[in-house]
């Protein structure tokens, strides 16, 4: 995404690369810009407006703590903000993206300092921010630390202390009970309860 005269514009390779990833045509781009520019005039949410997006769009979820995080998977230059790509991008990965994608972009919310691996402390940090959402379903769940650190070792499958995004999706596509059930709790902050 671009800018001319400090206000925001959609560059052809912004629609190219949108319309490749949601099936969407040019004009149906130009309208989700369209709107998201009048919500967000300079182009950009920032993190006060994420929450504020996030409390409306999951008004009976308690996923206050997990902001930051999710913050993270669109954020995917660490800029601070979320311009209009990044979040349609992330948008359609996580509706209609293949298992791999999707669990690529949710090794984001895992890797806190985004250096491209997880290690022990990140997961314990991770599950101490998650622990309320995973309680809420499971109130004999085991204590945050034996979760992370099970959870570590399942993902850690070198044993090298830091879990690869290639190691974090063949725990959860694999038969790893915690990070199977880790990765579904991230996705669920995505998707509405019919209930």
């Amino acid at each position: 995404m671009g800018s001319k005269n400090g206000k925001p514009v959609l560059r052809q390779e912004d629609i190219a690369d949108l319309s490749k990833s949601s099936g969407l045509d040019e004009a149906n781009i130009r309208l989700y810009f369209d709107n998201f520019v009048a919500v967000h005039p300079d182009g950009k949410l920032k993190p006060k407006e994420f929450r504020e997006m996030m409390a409306k769009a999951l008004p009976k979820k308690d996923a206050s703590k997990m902001e930051k995080h999710v913050f993270r998977i669109y954020d995917s230059n660490n800029d601070g903000v979320i311009d209009f790509t990044e979040f349609m991008l992330i948008f359609f990965i996580m509706s209609d993206g293949a298992p791999e994608e999707v669990l690529t972009k949710i090794f984001r919310v895992f890797d806190v300092n985004s250096d491209g691996t997880i290690t022990q402390k990140e997961m314990t940090k991770l599950i101490k921010d998650m622990y309320g959402l995973l309680q809420s379903e499971d109130p004999n769940l085991a204590a945050k630390d034996l979760i992370a650190k099970s959870a570590f070792a399942e993902m850690d499958k070198d044993q090298d202390g830091k879990v690869t995004t290639d190691e974090f999706i063949a725990a959860c596509m694999g038969q790893e009970d915690l990070s199977k059930m880790l990765a579904l709790k991230v996705i669920d902050i995505f998707v509405e309860d019919d209930a």
